[in-house]
């Protein structure tokens, strides 16, 4: 006997919320119930679009559902959780979990008193590339991340930092798996009302060093990163889902054939620079098939409440650097 769906919802059905109602009404294990959002025009586009009911009150979408996603403006977060955590319904939260930690903190103590499952979108831990670096990176030992992209308003309610470098942010802790004993940042703010481009670079107590660049005054798309650690260097792509590795042992085989004439001195066309075989995937619908899952065995998702706030505390202090820097 097949296992009843869970019945999804999505609060907030914007430029991103209209993306998980899609994939919720695609999912097998799932069942689109409806939407909660306060325009009108667009809560009619959506429930046309994928068959779905509009419910007048985040309570009401809580009654009905098991789980939801909150896909809101940072700052509404906690005022759209609560009240659904408080008719025990579990969460998806888009990252960050919050604008501040005293709000994450409040949202995470109601979820475990309503014995609710929290899951936070950092959609890249969900990303073929990085199912390969927790396969390939045991020891890294330096990092450069870049994430850039064109201005909108979207977003700007909170820096730069808090919207994209988070990305970043958790993935290199979750690789590193170190206590943070340094962070100097710096920031310029253009069009918004905070930074709009950032750097940090966070030294890490094993020794490793992450240098991490944010932009949204950018005229094209990246996030990519490098990883450096005594075997290997890898360059990955986690927008087009590619990249190169290249294995100190290659580099040593090379050398050989250097010395005894199999190939010419400087000839770096002959160093092995491997194509990395990565399965594309869409990484939302990835991470949406993993939260029903999750919801559906009562198991902790993969990025939960500990890292989602470890990624905050960090993120807002390269933010408060910046601002007092700006000072």
């Amino acid at each position: 006997m097949a296992s009843p769906k869970i019945r999804c919802g999505v609060a907030g059905v914007g430029s991103l919320g209209q993306h998980h109602a899609r994939i919720y009404s695609t999912l097998p294990g799932a069942e689109l119930v409806g939407i909660f959002e306060t325009s009108d025009a667009r809560a009619k586009e959506i429930c046309e679009k994928f068959n779905c009911r509009r419910f007048a009150t985040l309570e009401e979408l809580g009654e009905a559902c098991d789980a939801v996603s909150v896909v809101v403006p940072t700052d509404q977060h906690e005022q759209v959780a609560l009240p659904l955590l408080e008719r025990k319904t579990h969460l998806l939260i888009e990252k960050p979990i919050c604008a501040s930690l005293a709000e994450a903190e409040r949202v995470l103590a109601s979820a475990r008193q309503h014995g609710c499952m929290v899951q936070v979108g950092h959609i890249e831990h969900f990303n073929p590339v990085m199912s390969f670096l927790e396969k390939e990176i045991d020891e890294p030992r330096y990092i450069t991340a870049e994430r850039l992209a064109p201005y909108q308003p979207r977003g700007t309610e909170v820096g730069v930092v808090l919207d994209l470098m988070i990305h970043d942010i958790g993935i290199v802790l979750e690789l590193v798996k170190s206590p943070i004993v340094k962070i100097d940042s710096v920031g310029v703010t253009v069009l918004s009302k905070s930074e709009d481009i950032a750097n940090a670079r966070i030294q890490f107590a094993n020794g490793c060093v992450a240098n991490l660049s944010a932009s949204r005054m950018s005229t094209k798309k990246a996030r990519e990163i490098r990883i450096f650690q005594s075997d290997a260097y890898l360059s990955l792509d986690f927008m087009n889902q590619a990249g190169h590795l290249v294995k100190k042992s290659d580099i040593i085989a090379y050398g050989l054939k250097m010395k005894i004439g199999l190939v010419k001195a400087g000839d770096l066309s002959a160093i092995p620079v491997k194509e990395i075989p990565i399965e594309k995937g869409e990484p939302l619908a990835l991470e949406l098939a993993h939260f029903v899952e999750s919801v559906a065995k009562a198991r902790q998702p993969k990025v939960g409440g500990a890292l989602a706030m470890s990624a905050l505390e960090v993120a807002i202090k390269i933010t408060e650097q910046i601002r007092a820097g700006q000072k």
